[in-house]
């Protein structure tokens, strides 16, 4: 199945594992070297209505992808896992 970024925003990435909604694809990463997609980013969410900055971001690698469907893209990840690679993006930043 072929997808657009413009169609992918507009699907629901759902955990399977726990069943929880973790948001919509806000943007997609990509190595230029091999043209391939490596990673679905979900902007983390603004607290306070963005007064006291945004939540982590949650990546998902491909390898998390379960699904792409026609409204939903279906993730299999432990929470711990989310939680370590919040961690690790927190660490790469504030290099």
């Amino acid at each position: 199945m072929k997808c657009t970024l413009a169609e992918l925003r507009n699907k629901e990435i759902i955990n399977i594992k726990t069943g929880t909604r973790l948001g919509y694809v806000d943007d997609i990463e990509f190595d230029t070297e091999d043209s391939m997609v490596k990673s679905f980013i979900v902007y983390g969410r603004a607290r306070l209505f963005g007064f006291l900055g945004r939540e982590d971001d949650i990546i998902i690698t491909c390898d998390d992808i379960a699904i792409v469907g026609v409204d939903t893209v279906l993730v299999s990840i432990d929470d711990a896992e989310l939680a370590k690679r919040h961690s690790n993006n927190l660490k790469t930043l504030l290099k």
